[in-house]
């Protein structure tokens, strides 16, 4: 499974390659500077206002506006999840969603930990040595989060469904999914304990 998954990473990507979207292409910027509009927006509990051009991606909003660069440009088409962000709870892809079309609180890395507690995820992450070049872990957390706020004793088919757009060049899927069992444990234990 996890071989299968490495080979299909190593065909997106040059697939992803071939179209001119890698880690290493940026999208023209220069065309989001035509119209400015004042959008306000609540990120990770905070209520902000920024002015940008309405077809601007919330990913960039996020990094170059607001200087929240947890969240990763992967492929720049909403196909590897590294821009991966809640928006109501829900993931979504940032790299693909207008700042204009948000219609709830956005939620992304640096949000989701609560003051100086990590969040169990993040625990787990680190628990299980996840990481290797840690590019992908914030949308792979950021996704995991969703489906644990859903369901709470999740599957290995249920983890590998909700992370299925997540790509880890790496190969970590093994620890992935170990870890976000591991976090599932902190939920249910809160639900006893709660």
């Amino acid at each position: 499974m996890v071989s299968l998954l490495i080979v299909s990473t190593a065909v997106l990507v040059q697939e992803l390659q071939k179209k001119g979207a890698c880690e290493h292409c940026q999208p023209d910027k220069s065309a989001w500077v035509e119209v400015m509009n004042k959008y306000k927006l609540t990120v990770n509990g905070n209520a902000l206002e920024v002015d940008v051009a309405p077809d601007m991606p919330l990913l960039w909003v996020l990094r170059d506006k607001l200087k929240l660069t947890g969240t990763k440009f992967g492929c720049g088409i909403a196909q590897c999840g590294a821009c991966t962000v809640h928006i109501d709870g829900v993931a979504v892809r940032s790299c693909v969603l207008p700042v204009s079309a948000v219609s709830g609180p956005v939620t992304t890395i640096e949000g989701l930990a609560q003051g100086d507690d990590l969040h169990p995820l993040q625990s787990a992450w680190i628990e299980h040595d996840v990481p290797q070049c840690g590019y992908c872990q914030a949308g792979q957390i950021m996704s995991a989060a969703a489906l644990l706020s859903n369901n709470s004793q999740p599957s290995d088919d249920d983890i590998d469904q909700a992370l299925e757009g997540n790509y880890c060049r790496c190969g970590t899927y093994v620890r992935i999914r170990k870890a976000v069992h591991t976090a599932a444990s902190f939920y249910n234990a809160d639900k006893r304990n709660g």
